[in-house]
């Protein structure tokens, strides 16, 4: 699986954006994905997960209320929404699958990683 995520750039403090998670080379349906960010100098931080075998999802404390995942399969795309953005969710975004349907926060499990899409929120 090949996975490409866009949609950053900036947007002012309590704005939102939408990222995109595009697959090719096998169905992203039947795959857990996680988005996770990493912002400049600090470690990689597992944001929210969608399940591969469910609608399931599973989010990070801080963006709980302000961000959503969702899985369109006729696109074999999965987006992140972002909504009240604030300036500490600033990182460069980074989609990632997981064929055993993993998903945790452990970035270490999943399968496959897309390019990062930068994320830049200003106050």
């Amino acid at each position: 699986v090949q996975l490409q995520a866009s949609g950053g750039g900036l947007v002012q403090s309590g704005g939102s954006l939408r990222l995109s998670c595009a697959a090719s080379g096998a169905p992203l349906e039947y795959y857990a994905v996680g988005w996770f960010r990493q912002a400049p100098g600090k470690e990689r931080e597992w944001v929210l997960s969608i399940a591969g075998s469910d609608t399931s999802t599973y989010y990070t404390d801080s963006v709980k209320g302000r961000f959503t995942i969702s899985r369109d399969s006729t696109k074999n795309a999965v987006y992140l929404h972002m909504n009240v953005l604030r300036p500490d969710d600033t990182a460069v975004y980074y989609c990632a699958a997981s064929y055993s349907d993993y998903r945790g926060s452990r970035w270490d499990l999943y399968d496959y990683w897309g390019r990062g899409t930068l994320v830049t929120v200003s106050s």
